[in-house]
């Protein structure tokens, strides 16, 4: 599409494909109330339809999320029509206009990390509200690291009566050594099964599906924690984490720990409406494995010949799991070093080149690279809040990358784009909206549009969004 063609009457954000504005407005008090809303045959699965004139608006779509597309839109252009003319509450002119719109990805979406610091549900509704007015429609829940084990399994209560607190964190960026400096306050928090099926609920009204991530055969501190018996040495117990990194401490290959996988991604499973969880494979040292003492039996058991084959395997048997109860296991890129089965999702992180790879392999792939799609990373050279990395990513930036790289010419294979909020340094609501945002709104327009043509006119778009952040409750950055 080209976003250049789209008048500027209001700074709509994904650009729609076609936007015809007409002279008068629609005058009312009420119109999410007001509104009419239907299906319609003759338009696409993924196509909606919004048509604004003074007599009244309506919201037609080919398909139930297709619908739940144009009511977002909707929503953002009443919010926008009040910002613009200070009106938040009582009577608006909301500008005639009829759009036909339809998304490039499938997959738009955002990881949120919220083991290494908890947020409450309130806190994940008004994120959902705001990625559900710009059209984001996945929020990854990274549920379980070494710092905190977020989900309630009814069967390993110890995973959140002890994996879910730890006793210190480390203050600003650390050395890992026994220089770093600690707030010793409790720090942690879980959410039941009951809570999370209601936010499953609470965020399906808006469109949008919460896919769980249950990170294995690493990133399991916390879970060793409680049940000493699922790690590599049964007989040690481990606090759980307080500083950042890469931990050691990873699953081991007992009977225990081969149940506890499989138990773990069969709730996960139960629990969330969506048809994918994540079960991470990333950043596993194997140094564990090489001295436990059962991994020669086992891989002559399951007829391994390579230690690195055993993450393969694990994961394999989650993904087993997660497809008797009808899911696709989503993985970070690492796995495909390790044989995972066909029909899992790669999400590339780590490189931009990482795209072609499991495109090559015939993997669907969502894009999530660390170079452009990281929001955890500063927004500007000085005055910023503690950032993961002093490098820079603005918002032109993330609206100019070539985020598949220049050599996939074919991106049939690419399921869609996901940025990534890691929470390490982001301790409070407010620090976390102003790492999102603005940014989050430049990775909802690519999501959408993909590679743009007019990146002023875009980066226009995306500033002028600050008022209907401010309405949801949100203080972006400058």
């Amino acid at each position: 599409m080209n976003d250049s063609r789209i008048p500027a009457r209001l700074p709509l954000l994904p650009a729609p494909d076609s936007a015809l504005w007409m002279r008068e407005d629609w005058v009312t008090t009420d119109p999410f109330e007001e509104v009419s809303v239907g299906l319609n045959s003759d338009l696409d699965a993924d196509e909606y339809s919004i048509t604004i004139n003074p007599t009244g608006a309506s919201i037609t779509a080919g398909s139930d999320s297709a619908l739940a597309d144009g009511r977002n839109a909707f929503a953002q252009i009443v919010l926008s029509a009040r910002a613009a003319t200070g009106a938040l509450t009582g009577e608006v002119a909301i500008p005639g206009v009829v759009i036909s719109d339809r998304p490039l990805h499938a997959w738009r979406g955002l990881m949120l990390d919220v083991a290494r610091h908890f947020r409450p549900i309130d806190e994940l509704k008004t994120i959902i509200e705001a990625m559900a007015i710009f059209r984001l429609n996945v929020l990854h829940l990274h549920l379980t690291d070494d710092q905190g084990w977020r989900f309630e399994v009814r069967s390993y209560p110890r995973l959140t009566e002890v994996g879910a607190w730890r006793d210190a964190t480390v203050v600003g960026k650390p050395t890992f050594t026994d220089a770093d400096e600690y707030v010793q306050e409790r720090h942690g928090g879980f959410y039941t099964q009951a809570e999370l099926r209601m936010l499953d609920d609470y965020a399906a009204d808006f469109g949008i599906r919460i896919v769980p991530e249950i990170d294995l055969p690493g990133h399991v501190q916390a879970a060793v924690a409680a049940y000493p018996e699922i790690g590599n040495d049964p007989q040690r117990q481990l606090k759980v984490r307080e500083t950042w990194g890469i931990s050691e401490h990873i699953l081991g290959v007992s009977d225990a720990s081969i149940a506890f996988i499989r138990d773990v991604v069969q709730q996960a499973a139960q629990v969330f409406s969506s048809p994918y969880v994540h079960i991470g494979g990333d950043e596993v040292p194997m140094t564990e494995w090489e001295h436990n003492p059962q991994v020669p039996e086992r891989l002559e058991e399951w007829g391994l010949e390579r230690l690195e084959a055993l993450q393969g395997h694990l994961m394999g048997m989650a993904v087993d799991e997660l497809q008797k109860a009808g899911k696709t296991a989503v993985v970070w890129d690492e796995a495909l070093e390790r044989h995972v089965p066909d029909g899992v999702v790669v999400m590339n992180w780590r490189s931009v080149d990482g795209v072609q790879v499991s495109l090559d392999r015939r993997f669907s792939t969502v894009i999530g690279n660390q170079e452009h799609l990281y929001l955890d990373r500063a927004q500007a050279r000085r005055g910023e809040p503690l950032a993961q990395t002093d490098q820079v990513l603005t918002v032109k930036d993330i609206l100019s990358a070539e985020l598949a790289g220049e050599d996939v010419h074919d991106q049939s294979g690419v399921l869609g784009i996901q940025a990534q909020m890691w929470t390490e340094y982001v301790a409070d609501e407010a620090h976390l909206h102003r790492m999102l945002f603005p940014r989050l709104v430049a990775v909802a327009e690519r999501a959408w549009n993909g590679q743009l043509e007019d990146v002023k006119d875009a980066k226009r778009r995306v500033e002028a969004q600050t008022g209907v952040l401010r309405q949801l409750g949100i203080q972006p950055h400058d």
